[in-house]
């Protein structure tokens, strides 16, 4: 009875383990090779589509003397660097005539490259990703009062404001002005009839005005000069350079005096003198009076001080001679432009 059952049985039990095995291998295939991966939105995005081939820095633009990689897919004949003249074209072999270059932008230069070939009959449907190399001109210098003077790359349009926030802004001895030399590339884009434009900081950075944030080309040059310095000397509390404060209309008389800490009691106000560079003058520079008292007591005048004047308070203890005096007050504040110019 049992074997007849078993007799019974046996072709079901073979058929259910091999349906259990058909499904064990189906499954291990699933498991194995499972669906594609899918690829991430940045991935995706970066893709190339239809016939254009990303490249980086697209905004740049070309100067003269680049050195350009061109890489034209397929053609590995025509993919290489090629210099821009000094005339600012490419020659590219197989074509006739030179291509302009300078003063374009990489797409621009790439789409002109590819409408060259198709025309010459070259590449019927070129794919073209064009680069800088190197450069000696996609660069601006920024120097003088600001916190970090160096040679910044510039790659595509930029800002007076954006250069000068490369340099980590201004100094406290920066005067209001900004001085742009324009390279070759900025006097032909902006059309100026002068190389030297000068900024106004104060009104650009307290108004905010696009029209007051100029354009800035590679191989311009950005000067920010000093606002000065002004020295106080003789009968004074405090003597040392004090800086022009480049957000204020200058610094004066009294405002000087303020950062001395005023006058000792034995200062002779009335026969202080400001002593100023004047090449026209004996020795080089010029006494200018100035009466203290009068200044403190509303009677005269505060008058503006310039850059490196020197205020010297002579002191009614002296027992030397006035001149001597001066050239002595002169001698000091030569030390502290040497020696303490960072006051």
């Amino acid at each position: 009875m049992n074997w007849y059952l078993y007799s019974q049985l046996r072709f079901p039990i073979w058929l259910l383990l091999a349906a259990i095995l058909v499904l064990g291998v189906a499954n291990a295939q699933t498991r194995i090779s499972g669906p594609l991966p899918i690829v991430p939105p940045s991935l995706e995005a970066s893709r190339p589509s239809g016939n254009s081939l990303p490249g980086p820095n697209s905004d740049s633009i070309i100067s003269p003397d680049d050195v350009l990689d061109i890489y034209i897919l397929d053609v590995p004949e025509l993919s290489r660097q090629y210099r821009v003249s000094p005339s600012g074209t490419v020659q590219m072999p197989l074509l006739a005539h030179a291509l302009p270059a300078a003063g374009m932008k990489l797409t621009a230069f790439s789409d002109a490259v590819a409408q060259a070939l198709r025309e010459s009959e070259v590449v019927s449907n070129p794919h073209i990703t064009v680069s800088i190399s190197s450069s000696r001109m996609n660069s601006v210098a920024i120097m003088g009062s600001v916190k970090m003077p160096q040679i910044y790359p510039v790659f595509g349009r930029t800002t007076l404001l954006d250069v000068l926030s490369q340099a980590q802004g201004l100094t406290d001895d920066a005067s209001r002005i900004a001085v742009i030399s324009r390279g070759e590339l900025g006097t032909q884009t902006v059309k100026a009839t002068e190389k030297i434009e000068t900024v106004d900081l104060t009104k650009l950075l307290e108004s905010g005005n696009p029209a007051d944030n100029v354009d800035i080309y590679p191989g311009d040059r950005v000067t920010v000069p000093r606002a000065g310095i002004v020295y106080v000397t003789g009968a004074v509390t405090k003597p040392g350079g004090f800086v022009i404060k480049s957000t204020g209309e200058g610094m004066t008389v009294l405002q000087a005096l303020a950062l001395a800490e005023n006058v000792k009691s034995t200062a002779i106000r009335s026969k202080a003198v400001v002593i100023r560079a004047d090449p026209s003058a004996p020795n080089g520079r010029r006494q200018i009076p100035m009466d203290l008292k009068k200044i403190l007591a509303g009677k005269m005048e505060d008058p503006v001080l310039q850059g490196n004047d020197i205020l010297f308070v002579p002191d009614s203890t002296g027992k030397k001679a006035f001149s001597r005096s001066i050239d002595a007050a002169v001698a000091v504040t030569t030390g502290i432009i040497i020696y303490g110019r960072g006051f």
